[in-house]
């Protein structure tokens, strides 16, 4: 029997509006104090194109050491950000490695009894499964530094797909529906932090081709759940990570990042799931651009590991769609965790069928 604490379908947190508060926590790295040109610019976009009131949590400008010495302060930070009536969302200002520290300091009835929006990528996953046990529904998106703080501004196809995903534009809550192709164009470029000149730099786009179905046929249905890879591996048999049948036919949304593990890496994580009889409970996948490559070789490789696994699985035709965009490229959609999507196979399309957030 799944232990109860997983419970399902998860609690949507109100819809952020206009004049909101939203806290920022440091979750892992100390990326503010390290580039604060770089905070200040993505704390100064989300007032500005979202009207959002954006506070600090005691310790989110911490330096670097500090914080890597003090997970509880860190810890401390999402309780009060959680749990302060006058805040309706929290976003991590930026990713890191060592969020799963924080698991023995986080006491997830705090995120239980508050539901709030909670909006981050790469490391932050750990905390969307913390959201995920504690019932919440959370959001992989951008962070304060990365994404909001994008050179020269937000893309537009990152700030759209966001407002859909947790903003309220209309007195009815809406479905994101399809995650629309990024037509604009993608990139990884590397423009260095350490210079603030690069902040009003436009960084080169590389056009896109859109999702592609590697294999399978049809249409699937599923909850969506997943992160970024390297993340997950460290959330592996830890309590956050969900029991085996909180996977029944999930759709796993998955990516790597700009470390850019081998491929033979990448398999033999997902030989993992398979063998904790994962793979096998899915519905389909859906995979991000590879981050931090522009080598198509990269890419292709990859893909041909994702199916040599699913193959070994005996999963031959399970729906997989390639190249979406979200994660550590840009710019990025948001993919709400919990809620139901659909892999149409035939138009290589992900489409989300019901709101992340409530109007209450």
């Amino acid at each position: 029997m799944i232990d109860p604490s997983w419970r399902r379908p998860l609690v949507k947190p109100r819809a952020l509006q206009t004049g909101d508060r939203v806290a920022v926590v440091s979750t892992s790295w100390g990326g503010p104090a390290v580039f604060p040109h770089r905070y200040e610019a993505g704390k100064r976009y989300l007032a500005d194109a979202f009207g959002l009131d954006v506070v600090e949590m005691p310790h989110a400008l911490r330096d670097v050491s500090w914080l890597d010495r003090n997970p509880q302060a860190r810890a401390d930070d999402i309780h009060q950000a959680f749990a302060d009536p006058s805040i309706n969302g929290v976003i991590a200002s930026i990713g890191g490695d060592d969020a799963i520290r924080l698991i023995p300091h986080i006491e997830l009835s705090v995120i239980a009894n508050n539901p709030k929006v909670f909006l981050g990528y790469s490391d932050p996953t750990v905390l969307h499964f913390g959201c995920l046990k504690a019932g919440l529904c959370s959001f992989y998106g951008p962070t304060i530094m990365s994404g909001f703080a994008e050179n020269g501004g937000m893309h537009t196809y990152a700030e759209t797909s966001l407002r859909k995903a947790i903003f309220q534009t209309s007195p009815q809550i809406l479905p994101m529906g399809e995650v629309e192709p990024n037509r604009d164009g993608w990139t990884v470029e590397h423009l260095p932090w350490n210079d603030p000149e690069n902040q009003n730099r436009r960084r080169t786009l590389t056009p896109s081709t859109g999702p592609r179905a590697l294999q399978g046929t049809g249409t699937v249905q599923g909850h969506l759940i997943g992160g970024c890879a390297e993340v997950l591996e460290m959330l592996k048999g830890s309590e956050w990570w969900p029991p085996v049948q909180y996977w029944n036919g999930a759709i796993l949304f998955y990516e790597t990042s700009e470390e850019a593990p081998p491929a033979g890496q990448v398999l033999r994580w997902l030989r993992n799931f398979a063998a904790q009889g994962i793979l096998s409970r899915l519905s389909g996948i859906v995979l991000g651009r590879p981050g931090g490559q522009t080598d198509e070789a990269y890419r292709t490789e990859q893909e041909a590991d994702i199916l040599r696994a699913l193959d070994e699985a005996g999963l031959h035709h399970l729906p997989v769609l390639a190249e979406l965009d979200f994660g550590h490229t840009d710019p990025i959609a948001t993919m709400p965790y919990g809620v139901r999507a659909e892999i149409d196979c035939g138009r290589s399309a992900l489409s989300v069928l019901e709101p992340g957030v409530s109007a209450v």
